[in-house]
């Protein structure tokens, strides 16, 4: 067997033929794009009508690509998992209930392992959605809905190896997965909680009570305490700020890096000076059971860098800065 001879080519033309790929495959989603029409729509409805989940189907690299394509469903508020067609003849078929719709994946429409699962989903009278390169195919003939995601040529320069085809029925995977969203009203809320250990997840379902310094890490002092007090406080508490309040607890003001700068720009003695003369009244407050991510808009709006947490009566029950949101993985 002789060794397969490397072409010789300059970066040049190595990024040449890159760009080539990709407009091929381009030009394959724009085709696909302009077939779109009832079937699409018919495929949409039938999905969104399941009382059940989709089970997308496909061997080889439409495998690959139909799981893909139920991972996405699935994290977009449609419930969908992936089967492995020959593992389907062999029990996992019994996964398929008559609640489900399925979705069936091959290029040629002629896939064996595809082919051979039919006559048990036939029997099970559930809806066939499938996504074929050829409208002519035993599968696309057998389905309910069939989507032709057809392509003029494949990226390969053999025009063998699957690339423009994967591409344009992943594109029309998630193209049915976002027309579902919709259908859906499916939220950034629902997303989050599809999510929780992801980033927009940490954002959207962590409270301020979660991230907030409490009980005695609060910096607190009251109105008639003296500055030096209070910079004691910011200090020991290191949230470069201190609220100020009344004996049972209710907010007056804030006193901060700035307050402090202003301060001895007027030459006030940190040590005879009152909270009350130096506090900021008209601080910025959030709740505790407001989301992390609206306090990262107040500090970003307003320029500040810590915030006061007070209850609906006022109240402080905590405190946080910057640092304690970049923490949490909300900035």
């Amino acid at each position: 067997m002789t060794e397969p001879q490397q072409a010789s080519l300059d970066d040049r033309a190595l990024v040449q033929l890159g760009k080539d790929a990709l407009t091929i495959e381009a030009a394959a989603i724009s085709a696909v794009s302009d077939r779109l029409g009832e079937a699409f729509v018919h495929a949409c409805r039938t999905c969104l009508a399941a009382r059940g989940r989709v089970v997308v189907i496909g061997m080889g690299k439409s495998g690959h690509v139909a799981r893909k394509i139920a991972a996405t469903l699935a994290s977009t508020g449609t419930p969908a998992f992936f089967v492995h067609p020959a593992e389907a003849q062999h029990g996992d078929i019994g996964m398929v209930t008559r609640e489900d719709v399925v979705l069936l994946l091959s290029n040629s429409g002629e896939t064996g392992e595809v082919l051979a699962v039919l006559p048990v989903l036939k029997r099970l009278g559930i809806p066939l959605v499938a996504l074929t390169g050829n409208p002519q195919s035993s599968l696309a003939r057998a389905v309910d809905v069939h989507i032709d995601v057809s392509v003029p040529s494949e990226a390969c320069p053999l025009n063998l190896a699957p690339t423009a085809s994967t591409t344009a029925a992943l594109a029309m995977g998630d193209a049915l997965a976002v027309v579902l969203l919709h259908l859906r009203g499916f939220t950034e809320a629902d997303f989050a909680r599809s999510h929780p250990g992801g980033s927009l997840g940490r954002r959207l379902l962590l409270h301020v009570d979660e991230v907030m310094h409490q009980g005695a890490e609060i910096p607190i002092v009251g109105p008639n305490d003296t500055v030096s007090a209070g910079l004691l406080e910011m200090s020991r508490k290191g949230l470069g700020m201190t609220a100020v309040a009344e004996s049972d607890g209710r907010l007056l003001g804030v006193f901060t890096d700035g307050d402090l700068r202003r301060a001895l720009d007027h030459r006030l003695d940190v040590h005879a000076t009152e909270m009350s003369a130096v506090m900021t009244r008209q601080c910025r407050t959030i709740g505790p059971k407001a989301l992390a991510v609206d306090a990262v808009v107040l500090l970003e709006r307003h320029r500040i860098t810590a915030l006061v947490v007070v209850n609906d009566r006022g109240h402080v029950v905590g405190a946080l800065n910057v640092h304690d949101l970049l923490r949490a993985g909300v900035m």
